[in-house]
């Protein structure tokens, strides 16, 4: 590790040194944090066979003229319990890499790269550290701008999937083009159209060598979306229709064709397709959004038998609300790409100020639903397809519930110093289909669970530069963990410090045992450098992003974290 750090900061003071000269830029960004592990049987803590774990990456990125090339170096050494939650990550070497010439008409890249067609239906390559995803590819890259309002992009190469000492890809190979117009500006030598329009389509193919003799499983798998956006003034409406050909894979049972007859409502080969609608209206003090999502058989990975969170392909874009709320976290919502009906309705409305309802500095109303429900998957004979995604019907929902929340939130402002929020939340979780929750072994985990959720939190800006930040949030259930409170300080003395406190309490546990979750933590920023230290228990859970989640396992100990960049 000593040897990683002194190469960063040589690398960086020669590369800064040969900028002045050179003309060359210079930036980039470092991570690093480390956690000492604790025994603690009261919350089934894991505790290591290495108790103190460490792991980080920096980025160095250098760019002259149209010119542009960079590095990223990792380490785990090892890695957090539970991270990441794919393929195993560990050592320490070069994790990402690439050269990059950007011209007026034509971008190339070679070696590392992420892109995304449209919304990411049939193709998604992209990171999060936090959730210890990296769906990098390694390969070439074009994008091409032949004439204006026309953009053209290729692609070729194989996905990371894992890291040993070094970047690791899998076997598959990726293959796509894009091509996206926008409508105005190839038009408008000629006449003008209201609102600005784009239009795009994408095809992406991945080759896999089949493994087996008895089994003809396709070595190439084809997917294609068509999609559009259209803004006019406050109002937009956008979509994306994607389809992939027969790919059967762990998700669907390694599904190739089904026994039956030729009814063309349920087939005899196996597909996929999703469509993703979303539009909305907004003006000064009001905005309207309506979401409507199906998908059937979306699993899209570049190798047919990878873990549930390696070699992704695509990405979907979730219809849940990323909640932000501790307790909230109990129960987050994982897109199924194996099939589900979406649907999302948000209002936010600002009541005047001035008004009584309003106040002197006006009230923020936010009001949203989300339910996921099962497609209403057809049989074939004695072959019960649910979640198979056979021959699928779109916006066909079963009366299965997957998920829904209701969420209502009043914000205002009370006077020059202090701003309140309020907000409830009723949930809905099929604990059986998403398999999210963390359960204690004396609590029954199947079927579906209702809580509601109740927050209060505020900001009070006590003088200049010295603030405090409050939540106190509550969350009752009669089934899995059941009743939780929770409670959040934030001390901040602006620009540099920052104190608090955190507790979560589940005091109507089944098992009769009360569980306490403290965590204190400070941190020092200085402009673009910031270091925390934390200690205390985590609680076993989902940690989720953008629809995407992994499992957190119960820990205690000591957390030290550094981030910079430059």
């Amino acid at each position: 590790m000593k040897i990683l750090l002194a190469a960063l900061a040589a690398t960086a003071c020669i590369a800064t040194a040969q900028a002045q000269e050179n003309d060359l830029e210079v930036h980039g960004n470092f991570s690093m944090e480390g956690q000492y592990y604790r025994p603690d049987p009261d919350i089934s803590a894991v505790v290591p066979e290495e108790q103190m774990a460490l792991q980080g990456f920096g980025n160095i990125i250098l760019t002259k003229g149209k010119f542009e090339t960079g590095v990223r170096f990792e380490t785990y050494v090892p890695a957090f319990v539970g991270y990441p939650a794919g393929a195993p990550w560990s050592g320490t070497g070069i994790g990402y890499r690439y050269a990059k010439y950007n011209g007026d008409k034509v971008e190339i890249t070679v070696g590392s790269f992420y892109e995304q067609f449209g919304s990411g239906m049939v193709l998604r390559t992209w990171e999060d550290r936090g959730l210890g995803v990296d769906y990098a590819l390694d390969g070439i890259r074009v994008v091409s701008r032949p004439a204006r309002g026309v953009t053209l992009k290729g692609l070729y190469g194989k996905q990371r999937f894992n890291f040993q000492d070094g970047f690791v890809n899998g076997g598959g190979i990726v293959r796509g083009a894009d091509i996206e117009f926008n409508v105005n500006d190839i038009l408008d030598s000629l006449f003008v159209i209201p609102g600005q329009l784009t239009i795009g389509g994408s095809f992406v193919s991945k080759f896999e060598e089949n493994p087996s003799s008895t089994w003809a499983f396709p070595e190439n798998v084809d997917a294609a979306s068509v999609r559009m956006n259209y803004i006019q003034g406050g109002f937009f409406l956008n979509g994306e229709y994607a389809r992939i050909g027969n790919n059967p894979t762990a998700f669907n049972s390694q599904i190739i064709n089904v026994p039956g007859d030729s009814d063309p409502t349920v087939g005899l080969f196996q597909y996929g397709q999703g469509l993703n609608l979303n539009t909305g209206y907004s003006r000064r003090g009001l905005g309207v959004s309506l979401t409507a999502s199906s998908l059937s058989n979306m699993a899209f990975q570049s190798q047919r038998n990878a873990g549930a969170f390696d070699s992704w392909i695509n990405y979907l874009p979730p219809a849940s609300v990323l909640q932000t709320a501790l307790l909230a976290q109990f129960y987050p919502y994982a897109t199924q790409p194996n099939g589900e009906v979406s649907f999302r309705g948000d209002i936010f409305y600002t009541i005047p100020k001035g008004s009584a309802l309003g106040g002197k500095y006006g009230t923020k109303l936010d009001l949203i639903y989300t339910q996921m429900n099962a497609p209403d998957f057809p049989t074939v004979g004695d072959y019960e397809l649910n979640r198979k995604g056979i021959k699928p019907v779109l916006f066909n929902p079963s009366d299965q519930v997957y998920y829904s929340d209701f969420t209502a939130r009043l914000t205002r402002k009370l006077n020059r110093k202090l701003k309140m929020s309020a907000m409830y939340m009723n949930i809905t979780y099929d604990n059986d289909v998403i398999q999210g929750a963390y359960d204690y072994d004396d609590v029954p985990t199947s079927g579906v669970i209702y809580a509601n959720l109740y927050v209060v939190e505020g900001t009070w800006k006590i003088k200049r530069g010295h603030s405090l930040r409050f939540e106190l949030q509550l969350l009752n259930s009669d089934q899995h963990l059941q009743d939780w409170a929770a409670a959040v300080l934030e001390y901040s003395v602006s620009p540099h410090w920052f104190l608090s406190v955190v507790n979560q309490y589940n005091y109507g546990n089944a098992d009769g045992n009360f569980y306490n979750f403290p965590v204190v933590a400070a941190g020092y920023i200085q402009d673009s450098h910031r270091i925390s230290v934390s200690y205390g228990r985590q609680r076993a859970g989902v940690f989720c992003v953008g629809g995407v989640c992994r499992v957190v396992p119960a820990s205690n100990g000591l957390t030290v974290s550094l981030t910079s960049s430059f």
